[in-house]
């Protein structure tokens, strides 16, 4: 099958809203290696944990932008994504996220215990500060562009960006808090912060929230909001369209 679900709407990769979406996951990619090798180093020079989680992080967005692109470029060519592949790949995403929260939160606990002093980094606040900027805006047109062309898997993967911002934004006020006041033990709190965020994008990835489940519509992942969003039509017994006057739930219990 070529759409997000075998019986909701038929996501539209013909037009130019599929094209930006492709544009969209390339730029995530490219962007969070470079983000990625940069904290991770400026973290270890550190000995800052969280910018060194923030830095793992990005390189787990990488891998499931990596799943989003994959699948996008397969519908619009036409061809058939592999499901069972996608899930497994989603999975493994899910487990390095529950590594990634196991091992801030050690650190963490270590560093409190033993009362140890990162040093300020000038680079980690500047490459956080960025992000600030950049994700909310990544999260934003890719969940236009997705729900443009009626891609339940696109609005799931804006949603992930959009919690990237939010990740940015702690790691950000973590670093600039020690910077300015000196607070040893703002570093752990921050990477327990990172911590929380990596076990809530590990429990979507391990449930397969990039991945439509049957049943759903293409805007559910943001259930609630632009409701006057036309998500087009469902499909009678004969494989016609007919109006879809309402939403059908989320099998899952409205994600």
């Amino acid at each position: 099958m070529s759409g997000v679900s075998s019986t909701g709407t038929t996501p539209d990769v013909t037009g130019p809203a599929a094209h930006r979406a492709v544009r969209y996951a390339k730029f995530t990619i490219g962007y969070n290696v470079v983000e990625g090798v940069i904290a991770v180093s400026a973290g270890a020079v550190a000995g800052a944990i969280s910018l060194i989680g923030f830095g793992i992080d990005s390189g787990i967005e990488v891998a499931a932008a990596t799943v989003v692109l994959v699948r996008l470029l397969a519908e619009i060519k036409g061809g058939e994504p592999d499901e069972a592949k996608e899930r497994r790949a989603l999975k493994f995403i899910a487990l390095t996220f529950f590594a990634l929260a196991a091992y801030v939160t050690v650190e963490g606990v270590r560093d409190l215990v033993a009362d140890e002093r990162p040093d300020t980094s000038p680079v980690g606040i500047a490459l956080t500060g960025l992000s600030i900027v950049v994700m909310p805006w990544l999260a934003r047109v890719k969940r236009r562009a997705g729900l443009e062309m009626r891609s339940r898997l696109v609005v799931a993967d804006a949603a992930e960006t959009r919690l990237c911002a939010w990740l940015s934004v702690s790691t950000f006020a973590g670093l600039l808090a020690f910077a300015a006041f000196g607070w040893t033990w703002i570093d752990p709190v921050a990477g327990f912060v990172i911590a929380a965020f990596a076990v809530m994008e590990g429990r979507e990835a391990w449930e397969g929230e990039l991945v439509c489940d049957d049943g759903c519509d293409d805007d559910c992942a943001d259930e609630g909001e632009d409701e006057d969003v036309d998500v087009g039509a469902d499909r009678d017994a004969d494989g016609r369209g007919v109006p879809s006057g309402k939403r059908r739930p989320c099998r899952d219990g409205g994600e």
